[in-house]
């Protein structure tokens, strides 16, 4: 296994990195002006950064985005989830055969990979690591398709957000997984919104509650890193807890149809059932008040809890009407209202094609600020419900917290205590 970020810890990678909030990062294979590919091509050759399931499924929804995409690189922190992608994506055909060569391993391995010839990569690790590839992948000059969160912490939203602005400057086109930006029936019923169908916006609802979700036990040899790596979501480093990681899409709609962020969070939450150990130390549910400007308010709802109730959806409530919007389905209550019919193509694979149209235009498209408000408006929420005191939106974006481990290095990594509200510190 190659060593690099082993033992490198993130903040000293902040360090190292500060220049991109300078401006100052060096140029690499695709020029600020450029809005085709590479050496002229109409090949549009991509790289993957994180094999998993999410990763293994981006990887697919590029190739049906476009017949000119090829993914011609991987990369993963584990050998044996890199190959199952491999493997899987040959099922393609050619397009999808990666020589071993261009198949990287480790903590490092997206640096191995960034030295490829490449046009665009896909981000799809945990989301801990999504600045420091997204910013490492904006120096070396990439066009890039991010999976949410855009981070796990305030630390990480602040890379975010100077990579997003280096990116803009240069050109180079960000496209994240917030696949509802993508969807038609939310574009539909959200330029009804904004056109003020509904009237003026007087509060919203939105919701994330379902039953459990995989977990791998833990297996003999595995370090404190690798079963923390291999059961991300129960680690609020990696995954930012499911506030973060799941309920973003629903916080993402709000603010889409708000047109901006809250403003400040009161939350609560707990970890009630999902007690033993194998789980990490994250919740099991939330419930956040957010304000936004004007004074209205959202009622935020997420868990993850076998036996309960299911709903996954927002909801709008206007002067004239109410929006309820979920995935393929969008009404609009009212006199005279709407209701969203007709064809509605596949987001996860529009949002690719939103990303190469983008180069191919030479326009760019650049999403990584909102996904990081976003983002930010959920770890302001977690942040809330896991000390119990109301966060503003300059506290969450000023804080110091860090979440990242001493050293990305395969050892000891003792899990944190659960939060306790009234206990845990704000930081």
């Amino acid at each position: 296994m190659s060593d690099g970020l082993n033992e490198v810890t993130r903040r000293q990678f902040i360090r190292t990195t500060a220049t991109v909030a300078a401006g100052s990062l060096a140029v690499g294979a695709i020029t600020a002006d450029r809005g085709a590919y590479a050496a002229g091509s109409d090949v549009v050759r991509i790289g993957l950064i994180g094999c998993g399931g999410r990763g293994t499924g981006a990887a697919f929804n590029a190739l049906e985005a476009s017949p000119r995409v090829r993914i011609v690189a991987l990369a993963d922190v584990f050998a044996d989830r890199l190959d199952g992608c491999r493997t899987r994506l040959a099922e393609a055909g050619d397009r999808a055969v990666v020589a071993r060569d261009r198949c990287h391993v480790g903590f490092d391995a997206y640096r191995e990979l960034l030295a490829d010839d490449l046009d665009v990569v896909i981000l799809a690790t945990p989301p801990h690591f999504r600045p420091m590839h997204l910013a490492a992948a904006v120096d070396a000059g990439r066009h890039v398709f991010m999976e949410k969160p855009a981070a796990v912490d305030p630390t990480g939203i602040r890379i975010v957000l100077a990579a997003a602005a280096e990116a803009e400057r240069r050109n180079l086109s960000i496209v994240a997984g917030t696949q509802r930006r993508h969807e038609l029936s939310y574009q539909s019923a959200i330029k009804r919104i904004h056109r003020r169908m509904l009237g003026a916006v007087m509060a919203a609802r939105c919701y994330w509650n379902m039953g459990s979700l995989w977990m791998h036990p833990r297996q003999p040899g595995w370090s404190d890193m690798e079963w923390q790596l291999r059961n991300w979501l129960y680690f609020t480093w990696l995954s930012g807890d499911h506030i973060v990681e799941q309920h973003v899409h629903n916080l993402d709609v709000i603010n889409w149809v708000m047109g901006t962020h809250p403003i400040r969070a009161l939350g609560l939450g707990g970890r009630q059932v999902r007690t033993d150990p194998a789980y990490g130390h994250v919740f099991d549910h939330f419930a956040i008040e957010y304000e936004y400007p004007g004074g209205v308010f959202l009622t935020s709802m997420c868990r993850q809890i076998d036996g309960c109730a299911g709903r996954v959806e927002e909801v709008i409530r206007g002067t004239h009407g109410t929006a309820i919007l979920r995935s393929g389905h969008a009404v609009i209550e009212r006199e005279n209202g709407w209701r969203f019919e007709g064809e509605n193509p596949n987001p996860y694979v529009q949002e690719h094609r939103d990303l190469f149209s983008s180069i191919d235009s030479g326009a760019g498209r650049n999403e990584a600020r909102q996904v990081a408000e976003s983002t930010l408006t959920a770890i302001m929420g977690r942040m809330s419900a896991y000390t119990g005191q109301e966060v503003s939106w300059e506290q969450a974006l000023d804080s110091s917290l860090d979440l990242s481990p001493d050293a990305y290095e395969f050892g000891d990594l003792p899990t944190p205590s659960v939060a306790i509200p009234g206990r845990t510190p704000l930081r």
